[in-house]
This record gives structure tokens, sequence and C-alpha cells, in this order.
């Protein structure tokens, strides 16, 4: 009667725990990848950011060039910088799309007169519907003259 009532509660918590991969609602979410090189000198070199990207409904990304999704947030002094991110999947697809993103800033510079700088950005991205994705931290960045 014990053994069969343990099995039972563990076969219970086994199907109430189990959750599909696919499962994935339509607010995009992301997770930071890399940020390279690390250390840049300043106004000459270009850093960039990869993130991995999911999305449950196929609308992140768009066809207009004027469009704004990709945000990078300089922890410094909040400078947003805004991307965009071409279309991932076709309108009214509706279907889970994952991969990875490449973004490219040109290049930084110190901020507060320094030689040397250490920060990091915050990156976040927003789907067709306005929806937005969770923030990620990148690892410290360097910047030297």
């Amino acid at each position: 009667m014990i053994k069969n009532s343990a099995l039972l509660f563990f076969l219970s918590l086994a199907i109430v725990s189990c959750k599909k991969a696919d499962e994935i609602g339509p607010i995009p979410e992301i997770e930071f990848i890399s940020v390279t090189p690390q250390n840049v000198q300043e106004y000459t070199d270009s850093l960039v950011f990869t993130i991995k990207y999911r999305d449950g409904d196929g609308d992140l990304g768009e066809n207009d060039p004027d469009a704004e999704n990709f945000f990078l947030a300089d922890s410094r002094n909040n400078v947003i910088y805004k991307f965009r991110i071409p279309q991932l999947a076709p309108d009214n697809s509706s279907i889970i799309i994952e991969g990875n993103l490449n973004v490219t800033l040109a290049n930084t510079a110190i901020v507060d007169g320094s030689s040397s700088q250490t920060f990091s950005y915050s990156i976040y991205v927003k789907d067709r519907a306005g929806n937005q994705s969770n923030t990620v931290v990148t690892s410290p960045v360097t910047v030297t003259q």
C-alpha cells in the first residue's frame, strides 16, 4: 500500500512538473552570450554584442527600416542606443523562433575624464506587438584612451 502510494505520488509530481520544451509565451526572452572585444580603444574599436533570443509567436523583428526594437543601455550614463532587428518570421505566422543576434556598436568613449573606464550595458528587445523582453546585463567592457 505504501509502495503504491509513493509511486502514485512521484508519478503525479512528474506529470505536474513536466513542461513541453516548446511552451513559450508571446513575450520574447533573451540571454546574454557575449560582448567582444572586452577591451577597446576609445573612438576606435567596435563592440559586438551577441544575445540568444526566443519568441513564442514569431513577431520579433521588423521590416520597417526606421523601426527600433533592440535597445542597448550604457550603465554609466543611461544613454540608450537603438537598433533594428530585421523581421525573423513571416507576418501572421505565429511560430516559435529562436537563434542568436549580433549587434555592433561602432565605438565608445570614456565619459568620466579618466584614462580608462570599465562598465557594462543592459540589453532588451521589443516585438511587433510591443512586448518587451527581459533585460540582460553584459559582462564588463573596458575602454582606454
